[in-house]
């Protein structure tokens, strides 16, 4: 299926995780991401979840790009460049569960990717397929953090991998240092809230805060800064996805040819990309925000 890796652990609940994630959600980090309260008993068993789960299959898919956007140019997040991954991934996990029924038999089984409550890191570090960093993102040894996580429920037991016994984050801390907007605190906590991803991503249908003015780095959608500095990711290799491939305009466009676009080219040109979750006026308004940062105060 073209995944990097495979780790397999056995569905339980997640006594810990629940323990960390309520007292995160009681703080208000998620900000105005609502979705992340919602389902709290299903994210923390996967049983409840989708029932008859017996295993939780969890797949890493390497999205490190070949090519990066001048740093004149409004940045993307790298797992941006391509066609979104939640299509891409789909397709693959269909295909996967298919072929186990193929080989093995009745499988009942679900494949989810960023798509239902999931604790998807969790599932990760407990089938050994790395840590998870300072920055909150889940670290390979072998490849870094550039990757997707993919998650595949099925109903039969198999053979379990074994988390890793150790963090290798150690006493680094450049994400923390690098951090735009000091959103990465210390015992792997992410205040959501402040995330440059939140900002251009995730908020609705509100002004962005002005103590973010000046903070941005030119980020127009996502933030990579924590992953750019973490030295674990100078063992991250370009992907071989096709799908994954830039769009041209990613790597072409200026910030006035950005400006410039019309709804209708924006649709066309990013009608499979993960822009179009922010949709065209949340685009511009990133774009303004970089350019010009509002003065009012919320």
């Amino acid at each position: 299926m073209g995944f990097t890796y495979c780790g397999i652990a056995r569905a339980e609940q997640l006594d810990e995780d629940a323990r960390r994630l309520e007292k995160w959600l009681n703080k208000g980090m998620q900000g105005t991401m609502q979705y992340m309260e919602n389902h709290f008993d299903l994210r923390i068993d996967p049983r409840k979840l989708v029932p008859g789960t017996q295993s939780v299959i969890t797949l890493l898919l390497n999205y490190f790009p070949s090519q990066k956007q001048s740093p004149d140019q409004p940045q993307i997040a790298s797992y941006a460049y391509g066609e979104d991954y939640h299509f891409v991934i789909k397709d693959k996990l269909h295909t996967l569960l298919h072929q186990m029924r193929e080989k093995i038999g009745d499988v009942q089984g679900r494949g989810l990717v960023d798509s239902a409550p999931v604790l998807e890191r969790s599932w990760a570090v407990k089938s050994g397929l790395g840590w998870v960093g300072k920055n909150g993102n889940l670290i390979n040894r072998k490849q870094g953090s550039f990757f997707f996580i993919a998650t595949l429920m099925v109903d039969i037991p198999l053979a379990y991998d074994s988390p890793l016994v150790k963090d290798y984050c150690g006493t680094c801390t450049q994400c923390m240092d690098a951090c735009p907007t000091d959103a990465i605190l210390p015992d792997k906590v992410i205040d959501g809230s402040k995330c440059i991803s939140y900002f251009t991503i995730e908020l609705k249908d509100q002004l962005i805060p002005n103590e973010m003015k000046g903070k941005w780095n030119d980020w127009m959608f996502g933030c990579d800064t924590c992953q750019d500095v973490c030295p674990w990711n100078r063992f991250s290799r370009p992907h071989s996805e096709t799908r994954f491939i830039p769009i041209p305009e990613i790597l072409e466009l200026s910030s006035g040819e950005w400006e410039q676009m019309g709804e209708a080219a924006f649709k066309q040109i990013f009608g499979r990309s993960p822009l179009l979750r922010r949709k065209y006026k949340g685009i511009q308004e990133n774009l303004r925000f970089i350019k010009n940062p509002p003065t009012k105060e919320l």
